[in-house]
Formats: structure tokens, sequence, C-alpha cells
């Protein structure tokens, strides 16, 4: 079973591209790569009926984020501000993310 290389990872700030949610800006909170999905902070809200259980005693609607597609997200260069694309460069024996408009450095390096 192969999985999909995502070009965003969780905590980078993304923009919509396509959908019902286009235009919109949110950080990911959570990256599926076997699914080759992104789940993104405040978009594509869905509001589900749930009963009540430990977590929602109460139960009810409850709205929640529902995952995208990873190819309906781009990242927004922390840089320059802009949506780009993502290349790939190897800075200091490491592959590192960089920008295609600006040619910064994505990764912070720790």
């Amino acid at each position: 079973m192969s999985f999909a290389k995502l070009n965003v990872k969780k905590g980078d700030t993304v923009v919509v591209i396509a959908g019902k949610d286009k235009g919109k800006q949110g950080e990911i909170i959570q990256a599926l790569p076997k699914k080759n999905k992104v789940l993104v902070k405040d978009v594509n809200k869905v509001k589900r009926h749930t009963k009540p259980n430990q977590k929602a005693p109460q139960g009810g609607i409850i709205t929640k984020e529902a995952p995208l597609h990873a190819s309906n997200v781009m990242l927004v260069c922390p840089a320059c501000k802009k949506a780009t694309r993502v290349g790939h460069k190897e800075v200091n024996g490491k592959n590192v993310r960089v920008c295609k408009k600006c040619g910064e450095v994505i990764d912070q390096t720790k």
C-alpha cells in the first residue's frame, strides 16, 4: 500500500483553493496522509447529531471540522504571506520545504 506525500503538515497555514470554502485561510489541525486529507481549523464545518456519551453527556448537535482533500489546499508561505507551491531542497544534509515564489525555507530548523 503506497501513501501520498503531503506537502503540508500540522501547524501550517493554508488557503483553500477549491470547494465551497474557497478563499478561506486556516491552520492545519491534523494531517491524514493515509487518506490524503487534512483538517483545517474553522473550515469545512459540518453538523453531527450525537448520542450522549462520556465526552458530551448532553448529546445533541455538534459542529466540527470535516477533512478536506490535500489537493484542495495550498500552503501560505510564512515569509512572503502568499499562497505558494512547495519545492524541496537539501540544506545542511536535511531535506526542507522551500517556497516557490520567494525561495525562503519553510521548515524551521531546530
